[in-house]
């Protein structure tokens, strides 16, 4: 999918949830309306991949959507069908279900997208062996090569390293998988029955989001390189922390008794390069994040400017023509 086209689904998106309300969508403030026109502004992309409903790192998800604006996903191998649940009597195939809905519900507050595999979670797995034999190893590398080749990422991003510290068969192999995609992605040669519907994509680089005791703001021990970011910020435009609304997106994780306390204390995190192009001091360093990257996009990088400068907070809907401009400009880039 190129890169335009994501954008015209992005502001089909911000025409429902800015002018259409009901009891199942929560409209947008005045304020919130003003973020989404800034993110129309950014083409950069990243994806996190880990096993579990629960694994993600939500803060690092609200940071890369609502601050640096770029399109982020949550790639889920598994719907934590193997799990306990804390508030019902359902599960295998049911508690997966009851998970599914948590994660969708949690990026609805941090702003990211959803993904999933089709990787079972059938309880806990000791090793990388054992749960790539019951998953079928060569069936979810297809899906995350898939989903590489259908969002095209810049880059992404493990929760866990691919060895015994992941704690899990099932984390272990997530990274295994997301760095071993990372190198078919880009390949031709790979999974080519996929190419009637997606082209190949290479994403710039894949990094490892470190873990240490303290989980956060301690260097990591591994050798290699690595970049600092700090993602526990403000954001006037929602008028909560970063941690804030990570807090009550992992809190959506009722069925597991998951959560965290909300602050607002400064929070850094590492990015350990694994492979790719290595980062000197952002996640983004060398990409592209501007409309210049989308070939005959000047007139829509100048509506998106004007839609921003001249955006009324008191009178969000003035902007709809501009939209409307947008939209057909962007029609017009993929025929």
């Amino acid at each position: 999918m190129r890169k335009s086209k994501f954008y015209f689904f992005s502001l089909s998106s911000l025409f429902f949830f800015t002018f259409v309300a009901n009891a199942q969508v929560k409209p947008l403030s005045s304020s919130e309306i003003l973020l989404n026109l800034k993110k129309l502004n950014v083409l950069g992309s990243a994806m996190h991949i880990a096993a579990h409903p629960d694994d993600e790192n939500t803060l690092l998800l609200t940071y890369l959507s609502k601050e640096r604006l770029v399109k982020t996903q949550y790639l889920a191998l598994t719907r934590g069908d193997g799990g306990q649940n804390l508030i019902g009597p359902e599960q295998g195939e049911y508690i997966g279900i009851i998970r599914t809905q948590e994660l969708l519900a949690a990026r609805r507050i941090d702003g990211a997208e959803q993904l999933f595999s089709r990787a079972y979670d059938f309880g806990f797995s000791k090793t990388r062996e054992e749960t790539l034999k019951f998953w079928g190893e060569n069936n979810i590398l297809s899906d995350v090569v898939y989903h590489i080749r259908k969002n095209r990422p810049d880059v992404l991003i493990t929760r866990f390293p691919p060895d015994a510290r992941a704690g899990h068969g099932h984390h272990n192999s997530s990274a295994f998988l997301a760095e071993l995609a990372f190198k078919m992605a880009g390949d031709p040669t790979k999974f080519p029955e996929q190419l009637k519907e997606v082209q190949v994509w290479q994403p710039t680089r894949v990094v490892w989001n470190t873990f240490s005791p303290g989980f956060s703001n301690q260097k990591p021990v591994d050798k290699g390189s690595f970049i600092t970011i700090d993602i526990g910020g403000y954001s006037p435009y929602i008028g909560k922390s970063h941690a804030e609304i990570a807090a009550e997106s992992r809190s959506s994780h009722k069925s597991q008794g998951f959560g965290s306390g909300a602050n607002r204390n400064a929070r850094i995190d590492f990015m350990m390069h694994k492979d790719g192009i290595p980062a000197e001091k952002d996640l983004f360093d060398g990409i592209d994040l501007s409309w210049s990257r989308v070939k005959g996009s000047e007139q829509v990088a100048q509506l998106v400017d004007q839609a921003i400068r001249n955006y009324n907070v008191s009178y969000p809907a003035s902007s709809v023509p501009v939209l409307v401009q947008i939209y057909r400009e962007l029609e017009k880039l993929d025929p």
